[in-house]
């Protein structure tokens, strides 16, 4: 049980760094590249991959 309590909050901290660095549209990103990994859903996990990219290079740039 400790050990699902302490992933909870790793989860909970890499979405938080994700939503400072690159916002809301960035959470939206990984959710759909989550969901396209675990439902093979080739859309959403491109979708989730492209935003991605765009956000990155824009932080970058």
């Amino acid at each position: 049980m400790p050990l699902v309590a302490l992933l909870a909050l790793a989860v909970y901290f890499v979405g938080e760094m994700i939503q400072d660095k690159f916002g809301l549209l960035g959470v939206a990103a990984v959710g759909f590249l989550t969901v396209g990994v675990k439902t093979k859903n080739t859309a959403c996990l491109s979708i989730g991959t492209v935003a991605l990219v765009i956000l990155g290079q824009s932080a970058v740039g």
